[in-house]
């Protein structure tokens, strides 16, 4: 099967800067659509003066992650499209290193390896989104489990996998932040659930697709990623938009009572939290605010925190429960 062509789909809100290097480190040769969610820094304005090639779309509110990458599918004409997150930087030749995994017809997406500013590895793969990963996460045993060949991320062993083996191999899950998938996959076509405005939308698409063929890692296709960007500005809409994916997950792949389960978990993480940090302001004041973060993570009303992760009209996804 010949190399496939890519489209990579960059969704922007409020990352100038960032989204700048992200576009100038992106070859000629693929395509490249952004879809700006209502950025007010600028971002859209600098693409269409220093990036003519790209294909630009605006729209005049944020419309949430899955959403605005859904509209740049809709623009791409590649056999693959490449969803790249706008403080993720592409290595030399990654792109096209990572669109080899389609080469193999079973293979319908994969990820590359993610690191960390400083070069350090990121976590971009993990295992099912389960109660028990869930309830790892939320009490700080995940790292622990990961010590012991555990846990919900498996970044560390399935890389030494893949270095061993000299090839990419199959993973459960890889990380929107860098995540390719072949244009045809699905009938109809598996795109992002519109209900997910942000974090979570990963793991359900990377579900759905798990159906059709393989997802694989492929370790020598580097991209550097700014980790948590997104959030940075409001650390507890940023948790509690997490808390309400993982939430949203549950009830549409296990019912109203694990979605339940998890929201009891997800305070219970945020009630340690509390804890913790209330503790460790004692002697560094100037880490309080971290208790702020928390106790509003802790007390919003469930209907609130799920109110502020997707706008009233985005529509519902013709994407059965599993």
């Amino acid at each position: 099967m010949p190399q496939p062509r890519v489209s990579v789909i960059v969704v922007s809100f409020n990352t100038k800067d960032k989204l700048r290097r992200c576009l100038a480190c992106l070859e000629p040769e693929h395509e490249v659509i952004v879809v700006d969610n209502a950025s007010h820094d600028g971002s859209p304005q600098m693409v269409a003066d220093e990036f003519p090639g790209v294909k630009l779309i605006r729209n005049s509110e944020n419309v949430g992650f899955g959403i605005a990458n859904n509209q740049g599918c809709e623009a791409a004409t590649g056999d693959a499209v490449l969803f790249l997150n706008s403080d993720a930087y592409a290595e030399p030749g990654a792109v096209a290193a990572l669109a080899k995994i389609l080469t193999d017809p079973a293979v319908v997406a994969g990820g590359g390896r993610l690191l960390n500013p400083d070069r350090s590895p990121q976590e971009s793969i993990a295992g099912p989104l389960t109660l028990g990963a869930v309830l790892l996460e939320q009490t700080y045993l995940d790292r622990i489990a990961r010590r012991l060949g555990g846990g919900y991320w498996r970044t560390s062993r399935t890389h030494a996998k893949a270095v061993a083996s000299g090839s990419p191999v199959p993973v459960e899950q890889v990380m929107g932040a860098c995540l390719l998938v072949r244009a045809s996959v699905g009938t109809p076509l598996e795109l992002f659930d519109p209900r997910f405005f942000l974090y979570c939308e990963d793991t359900d698409l990377c579900r759905r697709l798990s159906r059709h063929g393989t997802i694989v890692y492929h370790p020598t296709a580097e991209f550097v990623h700014d980790l948590g960007s997104s959030s940075a500005k409001d650390p507890a809409l940023g948790i509690m938009r997490y808390n309400w994916g993982k939430e949203l997950y549950f009830r549409i792949h296990h019912g109203v009572l694990q979605e339940l389960i998890c929201l009891g978990m997800n305070r219970l993480g945020a009630f340690l939290r509390l804890l913790v940090w209330a503790g460790i302001s004692v002697a560094r004041p100037a880490r309080r605010a971290m208790v702020g973060v928390f106790w509003r993570v802790l007390t919003a009303p469930h209907r609130e925190a799920r109110a502020s992760t997707r706008t009233p009209e985005s529509p519902r996804p013709a994407v059965p429960p599993a």
